[in-house]
This record gives structure tokens, C-alpha cells and sequence, in this order.
């Protein structure tokens, strides 16, 4: 696991120049791989072409240092990330006489581009952001991995490309600090992060998975392609029970793909569904005890560690509790949420990056349950999708109207959680007779509405999911497949692999999420509907595949993730920072917001008049990135 970094640039004066901007680059991201480090320059009288990188060593200890090159100099490589089946390539490649200097899976990459060229990029199954630069053919490939693990970064301007694994070494890159992008900051407050290709910078982007972009340096032009092609989604003929059996073994072979390592690999153990499976296919693989990690709150409203506890006991874990408080995450928040490089509000990054921060001490790897929700149907909005159907099938618009002003008050609550008050209220605000519901449930900050009030027409933006409805052809969405393919290039892509990317790698640990395999997504799709949701249960497949591994109804336990108190928070120890964003003169300066209108809820929220928590969270996390972004325009 590692980071990397990229520059074209026209020929410069003094050569040595590139090779310290990527030094300087490659420090900002030395949390991505504090192991070893490397730069490469290549000069032509036309441009000069730089790649860097910071390697956290997981697999080839000793022989993987990169960038790496080819026998005769043509071909070199940065290349971050994990290729599960790199030893099954490898082979292959033996096989047609191919000899290797190293035990690493960057020179397998190396190898199969010298054979079939960019091509070779969809034999990969793995987690990857890569630059590969052709000599020969005036050339560099980017690509980033199916669902997007692994970041990457990329800008073009007048005088300069530029790449790389986090926003920040990109930007630093840049003459000057790029403007706020209206799509960005709109899908900001709307989802409360930016998913690809988007970012908050005007002309700065994120590659989108499953993608390569092709930079030729003689015309200086960009083209991008998806590297995977649509994949068979012909509904199968399975019954029930030949599913249940092939879900069982192809999740337990896709962890043991995911446990390749030459460090010491555990597990997060949360006691929910899915890192309660991983944990068991690899204690069942391992032939010793694995390590597992779990995280507990001084708040036992929010502590579930008895569930952990349970599992480890099952499968004979050597099992790591951490008991954390508030005092813990208010001492790291400006470390863990500065770290994103861009408004981010998703707040279970924080109790992400502490349990990250405790593992690191013991493993250099860690399996988690990440995209068995996105896989196999487990979150509420699938079934509230095909309840919303029926819903605005029998009640009229007006009726609906009518009962939403007459539960306003019911819903209404001053606590700091998502209970089921509050799920009901966003159900009911998301019904769209205009079949945008899907696209309303998945948009956890504002409400369209809400931006019109809360953000000046100067940057207001329409039509903010138009890119992504295009991009999956799904404009209304109503049953479960369509559900999960929006949710894998927004919510999946934009935030959960983000939040576990930035906190892991901040603690130079690597994470791996053996659910997210191109073939079980391919599996899981091809099945009916009911198969994963039946009725009221959620991940019914993949919980009846692996029920006679746990005791009776453990799987059915619900679970409420890592909530944090941040409302709490936001009257009390951080009500003094919150208070400053508000400051009229900041405001006024900014020329993003309604001054009053932001204001009051901000106020509204910090006096408990009514419970603002997610939106002034969001706006909380928009203002500390700006402020720490723009200080020359924010400072006293």
C-alpha cells in the first residue's frame, strides 16, 4: 500500500527543479508509506515528466522498491495498492518464459503491460491507483481499481498535468489555489461528500473507478475509457439453496484472496453482519489465531462491544477492545477531518480513524466488512425504495402533503441519533411524485429546497444528479439492482471507501474489504430480488449462508454502526469553533451563504431549539476545510 504522484511539465531550466517538487509532493503524503520512497524524472527538449512515490511494504519486503522500470528503460511505474491475484498472473507469465528480478506484484503489472499493453489493466483483481509512463509511445496510463478503493487524483492546466493519490499533493503541485466548484460544493451539502469525478476544486478531479486515463505527451491530450466493459447480468436460474451454498464459498475464497500478505494481517470486528463473516472465513483459514479489533464509547448508548465480544469467542480470536470517550475524538478531530483535503461530513470517519490508529499498533493489515450492505441489500433505504412505490400508488399528493405538516411536530426531536423519528421524517421528506425519491433518500445533508434557502444563487447549481443518472442510464429507480448499481458509484465510491482509505492510511495501516469482489458483484446482481431482501430482512442470502456458523438469531441482531455525538459536541466543545464560522464578516467575505438563514440554524441548533445536528455538522465540516484552506482570505 502506498501513494503516489505525477507531474508534466513543459522542459524546464534547472531539471533538478521536478525532482524536488515530487520530494515535496511525496512528504505530504509520507502517511500513505512511511517504509520507502522513490522519484523518477524523465527530460525531453518538449516537457519534463515526473513520478513519485511512498511505499507502506505489504508484499516484497526487500526487492519492491519502486518506481520500477522495465529491463531496457522504456517502461516505469508507481503503483499503489493490492493484486489479489497477482501469483495466479504470475505464473502465466513463468509459464510463457517470462523471468522475474522481484517477488512483488507491481513488477507482475510491469511484466503483463510489456505483453499485452493497457489492456492487461482488466486482468487485475485487486485495489489500485497506478501510473504507468510508455517512453516508446510518448505516453502515461493512469487507472484506478473497479469500485474504487484506491484514490486518484488528476488536474491539467495551460502549462502542466498532474496526479496523484490525495487532493493535497496535487494541489500544492498548482500556481495557485483553485476556485470552489459549484457541482462540487452543491454535491457537498446535498450527500455531505463529493463523489467522482467531482471535487471541490473547479478543475480538479477524481478518477472514476473502474476507468484508465491515457495522457499523450506530444498532443498533451487526455482520453478516458472504462476499463471492465458491462458484465453479465442475466438473471440466474439458481434455486435458494444452490445460492446460499455459493454465496458461503465465494465470500470465504474471497477472503482468502484478501489475506495475501508478507505482515501480520487481523481483522475490524464491529459484531454486525458483515465483519462478523469476514472475521470467521479468516479465522477458519488462518492456522493459527488471528487478531481482532473492536472499539467501544465511554457512552454506552453508543457502545456495542458485547456483539464483538461474542464473535471472537466463536471463532478463538485474540481479540483487542478499545474503549474510547469523547476527550478521544475531540483531541483528533482537526488531524482526521483536515485529512480529507475537501469538505467531508460523514462522522463515523472519526471512531474509523481512532480504531485504525489502535489496530496500527499490532498489524500493518486489516479486513473489514465494507460493501457487504452494497453486495447483498442490508441498508433500510432498499426496502423503503419499494415501499415508496406502493406508497405513491395509494396516496395522493396533496394527502401526502397534508400528512407531512401534521407529523412535523411528532417527528420532531432533540437528540443526537438517526432513531427511528428521524428515519420516518427523512422517508417522508424523500417521497418525489417526480420519481426522484432514491436519489432524495440517498442525499443525507440538505434538502433541494434547503440549499436554495441556505446557499446564494451564485452557487446554486441544477441538476446535480443528472452526471450520475446519465452515467448509470437509471433516472428512476425502483427496484433493488438499479438501487445498488447508484449507491456503488456514489455513496460506496464517494464515501464509505473514502472515510476508510484517508483514516486507515493516515495510520499507515492498510485496509482491505474482502465483500467488494468484481465476481460477487456479479453474482449477487444476477439474483431475484428476494434472494437478498425478503421482506423486512435485510442480507437475507448471505445471513441464512452463514446462520449455522453463529448462535441462534445473532445474525439478526441490529446494529447501529459507529454513531458519534456530534450535536453534542456542536453545543458544547466545539460550540465556541462553530460560533466563529458564523461570524458576519466571514460570511459576508465568503459570499457562499444566506447570512441569516445559515445563522439561525446554526443558533437554532446550539441554543436546542431544534436538533440541526447533521446539517450544522455539514456545515461545520465545510467551514473548518475553508478556513484551514483559504486562510489567506479567512485570516483575522
Amino acid at each position: 500500500m502506498c501513494g503516489i504522484n505525477g507531474i508534466v511539465t513543459k522542459a524546464l531550466e534547472d531539471p533538478a527543479q521536478l525532482s524536488r517538487e515530487l520530494a515535496r509532493m511525496n512528504t505530504l503524503i509520507y502517511h500513505r508509506g512511511p517504509d520507502d520512497h522513490g522519484t523518477y524524472t524523465h527530460h525531453t527538449d518538449s516537457y519534463a515528466l515526473g513520478m513519485g512515490m511512498q511505499r507502506l511494504s505489504i508484499i516484497d519486503l526487500t526487492t519492491g522498491h519502486q518506481p520500477m522500470s522495465s529491463e531496457d528503460g522504456e517502461i516505469t511505474i508507481v503503483f499503489n495498492g493490492e493484486i489479489y491475484n497477482y501469483k495466479k498472473l504470475k505464473n502465466k507469465l513463468l509459464e510463457s518464459g517470462i523471468s522475474f528480478k522481484t517477488t512483488s506484484d507491481t513488477e507482475v503489472i510491469l511484466k503483463l503491460y510489456e505483453q499485452q499493453g493497457s489492456a492487461c489493466f482488466k486482468l487485475l483483481d485487486g485495489m489500485f491507483g497506478l501510473s504507468l509512463f510508455d517512453r516508446s509511445k510518448g505516453k502515461i496510463f493512469i487507472a484506478r481499481d473497479f469500485f474504487g478503493e484506491k484514490p486518484l487524483y488528476y488536474t491539467k492546466t495551460d502549462k502542466s498535468f498532474i496526479w496523484g493519490s490525495e487532493l493535497k499533493s496535487v494541489v500544492s503541485a498548482l500556481d495557485r489555489k483553485p476556485g470552489i466548484s459549484k457541482q462540487g460544493i452543491n454535491l457537498y451539502f446535498r450527500l455531505t461528500y463529493i463523489p467522482a469525478p467531482f471535487t471541490i476544486y473547479e478543475d480538479v478531479h477524481k478518477l472514476e473507478p473502474n476507468h484508465m486515463l491515457e495522457y499523450d505527451l506530444t498532443m498533451s491530450s487526455i482520453s478516458i475509457s472504462a476499463i471492465h466493459q458491462e458484465f453479465d447480468k442475466t438473471a440466474s436460474d439458481l434455486s435458494f439453496d444452490e445460492a446460499k451454498k455459493q454465496a458461503k464459498d465465494r465470500v470465504y475464497n474471497s477472503v482468502v484472496s484478501r489475506s495475501v500478505s508478507d505482515v501480520p494481517i487481523g481483522t475490524f470486528l464491529s459484531g454486525g453482519v458483515d465483519s462478523s463473516i469476514v472475521s470467521l472465513c479468516l479465522a477458519q483459514h488462518s492456522p493459527s489465531k488471528i487478531d481482532t479489533f473492536s472499539i467501544g464509547f465511554t457512552k454506552k448508548s453508543y457502545d456495542e462491544t458485547d456483539k464483538s465480544r461474542t464473535v471472537a469467542k466463536i471463532i478463538g480470536s485474540n481479540h483487542h477492545e478499545f474503549i474510547i470517550g469523547e476527550k478521544d475524538l475531540e483531541e483528533n478531530i482537526n488531524r482526521i477531518l483536515l485529512n480529507f483535503d475537501e469538505p467531508f461530513a460523514d462522522s463515523s470517519a472519526l471512531p474509523t480513524y481512532l480504531v485504525s490508529n489502535k489496530t496500527s499498533d499490532y498489524v500493518k493489515v486489516a479486513l473489514t466488512g465494507d460493501g457487504g450492505d452494497e453486495i447483498f441489500g442490508g441498508y433500510n433505504k432498499y426496502y423503503i425504495g419499494s415501499l415508496n412505490s406502493k406508497y405513491k400508488r395509494y396516496v395522493p399528493q396533496f394527502l401526502h402533503n397534508t400528512v407531512k405538516g401534521l407529523t412535523r411536530p411528532l417527528l420532531t426531536t432533540r437528540d443526537d441519533n438517526r432513531g427511528k423519528r428521524y428515519k420516518v421524517k427523512r422517508a417522508l421528506n424523500a417521497v418525489d411524485y417526480n420519481d426522484d425519491f432514491y436519489w432524495n433518500i440517498i442525499a443525507l445533508g440538505l434538502t433541494g429546497p434547503e440549499i436554495q434557502r441556505y446557499l446564494l444563487k451564485t452557487h446554486q447549481a441544477e441538476g446535480i444528479f443528472d452526471y450520475y443518472k446519465r452515467l448509470t442510464g437509471i433516472h428512476s429507480p425502483t427496484s433493488l439492482n438499479e438501487y445498488l448499481q447508484i449507491d456503488l458509484c456514489l455513496s460506496l465510491e464517494g464515501d464509505m471507501l473514502v472515510k476508510v482509505d484517508r483514516t486507515s492510511m493516515l495510520n499507515s495501516l492498510e485496509c482491505r474489504a474482502p465483500f467488494l469482489n468484481r465476481s460477487l458483484l456479479e453474482f449477487t446482481l444476477r439474483l431475484p430480488e428476494d434472494y437478498l431482501i425478503k421482506g423486512w430482512n435485510k442480507k437475507y442470502l448471505l445471513k441464512a449462508a452463514f446462520e449455522d456458523e453463529f448462535p441462534k438469531g445473532f445474525l439478526d441482531k441490529s446494529k447501529q454502526g459507529f454513531g458519534v455525538p456530534v450535536g453534542d459536541w456542536l453545543r458544547g466543545p466545539l460550540r465556541q469553533e462553530l460560533e466563529k464560522y458564523i461570524d458576519t464578516q466571514l460570511l459576508e467575505d465568503q459570499k457562499i451563504f444566506n447570512i441569516d438563514q445559515i445563522s439561525t440554524l446554526v443558533k437554532n441548533h446550539v441554543q436546542g431549539k431544534v436538533d440541526n445536528t447533521f446539517k450544522v455538522w455539514t456545515f461545520y465540516c465545510f467551514q473548518k476545510w475553508y478556513c484551514n484552506t483559504y486562510r489567506d482570505l479567512t485570516a483575522a
